[in-house]
């Protein structure tokens, strides 16, 4: 993942200094599904094949993904394509596709220490030296499975789930954690992923809410330090 450094003027109470302050750059990218060009993204420059193939799945364009390839700013992905492809705008200006969710089926668990334990976990290096992107996780049996980097809240969940998608793992066992908000468009990419349970340290919105509601999903936010927020089923949390 790129970071440039860029000069400034830091300001601290009454003193002031010139800094070489270490900034995460964004790239655009085209996707094209079957080599038909879907739409624009902006995004961090890795893990491009995972952003493909999760953005298919957390769509709910297809369940599956044949392959993925990347070729300078074109990722390409081959898919069977579930119904047609109308377009609406989604909470971070960004095109996705209109898809009705069903429920998601799971008999996964955590304990209120396994929280706090994913909740930890919710952060990466790249994070650490910038504060510029997102970062999600994604557990698998109460392992840590893969960690992603973003300059965009939905990107780093796209390329947690592209990670298991590519490697045919069971995301009905998966937990998926995030820095980011978790708005309608949040949740359901979780529901078409068949992921049973978000973790967040953000907030939700009333729309977030009722998506977690009917697709079955355990919702968790404002998790921080020693504390968190069950909005929806939480008799997955013992």
């Amino acid at each position: 993942m790129n970071i440039t450094t860029i000069r400034a003027i830091q300001v601290r109470a009454d003193r002031r200094g010139e800094i070489e302050d270490r900034v995460i750059r964004e790239s655009r990218f085209r996707l094209f599904l079957n080599d038909n060009l879907f739409s624009e993204m902006v995004a961090s420059d890795d893990q491009l094949e995972e952003l493909g193939a999760g953005f298919v799945v957390t769509q709910g364009i297809s369940r599956s993904v044949g392959n993925v390839r990347v070729a300078g700013g074109d990722i390409r992905v081959r898919a069977s394509i579930e119904g047609d492809l109308s377009k609406e705008v989604i909470s971070t200006g960004a095109i996705g596709v209109k898809r009705h969710f069903g429920k998601v089926s799971s008999s996964l668990t955590l304990t209120t220490d396994d929280v706090f334990g994913i909740t930890r976990e919710i952060e990466t290096e790249i994070w650490r030296q910038t504060g510029g992107v997102h970062c999600s996780v994604l557990f698998h049996e109460k392992e840590l499975l893969v960690k992603s980097s973003d300059v965009g809240r939905h990107n780093t969940v796209d390329k947690v789930v592209g990670y298991a998608v590519l490697r045919e793992i069971d995301l009905s066992r998966c937990v998926v954690g995030c820095t980011g908000r978790q708005p309608r468009d949040m949740v359901i990419k979780a529901a078409h992923a068949g992921i049973p349970i978000i973790i967040s340290r953000a907030a939700s919105t009333d729309q977030g809410i009722a998506a977690a509601r009917d697709a079955g999903i355990t919702l968790i936010c404002f998790s921080r330090g020693d504390r968190f927020t069950i909005y929806t089923h939480p008799e997955r949390i013992l």
